[in-house]
């Protein structure tokens, strides 16, 4: 099973109980509950995971149980913190796959539309609906980002092998150097110098261009 579609699964859980948590007694320890998450989400990433892909994946899971569980509590659909969501898919977006973005808003269109009361106009589905145009957005912004960091480490991958191999090159012209001065009897060695001298020049001003 690949870690999109276990990133995904473990989220649609997560949303899950968001919707079925203010339907139980433990609603009226929300504040508690959410105190709680945020302890662990800093002891978790502080003092146990030190996998990057594991922290960010808590951080995801707490993130959307905090976000949708308020939201649920304050009337859903009607609650004024509805605008948090646009900001959970970018986010889920940017610190797991962008894949993961378009599957939480499937999953929230799903039970926003299971848990709309009857009889209601077209009027209180528009936040439902804004979902799926936000979701392309987010999508692009995470694929964005991705090629950024790989473009970025690509880009240190490359400045340490030129550095290395400029290295090499200057030790080499250093030894040349040192064995002239060591051998030194008459212009040969001193002509050996001047061009080593000048090669290690050439070769910082073309390091220092890149």
């Amino acid at each position: 099973m690949s870690r999109e579609i276990i990133h995904a699964l473990i989220l649609i859980f997560a949303i899950v109980f968001t919707f079925i948590f203010p339907k139980t007694n433990l609603a009226n320890y929300d504040l508690q509950i959410a105190a709680i998450l945020f302890v662990i989400l800093y002891s978790v990433k502080r003092f146990i995971v030190s996998n990057d892909i594991y922290s960010r994946l808590i951080e995801s899971v707490v993130f959307v149980l905090i976000v949708m569980g308020i939201i649920n509590l304050t009337g859903g659909l009607t609650s004024p913190f509805f605008f948090l969501v646009y900001f959970l898919l970018f986010s889920l977006s940017l610190i797991l796959e962008p894949i993961i973005s378009i599957t939480t808003t499937v999953t929230l269109i799903i039970f926003f539309f299971l848990n709309l009361p009857a009889d209601q106009n077209f009027r209180t589905m528009i936040p439902i609906i804004s979902l799926a145009f936000i979701t392309p957005f987010a999508v692009f912004m995470g694929s964005e980002h991705i090629k950024i960091n790989q473009l970025t480490e690509k880009n240190e991958k490359t400045k340490k092998e030129t550095f290395l191999f400029l290295s090499l090159l200057l030790k080499n012209h250093l030894k040349n150097i040192k064995e002239a001065l060591e051998n030194f009897v008459d212009d040969h060695q001193l002509e050996i110098i001047k061009k080593s001298t000048q090669k290690m020049e050439k070769l910082i001003e073309k390091f220092e261009e890149n």
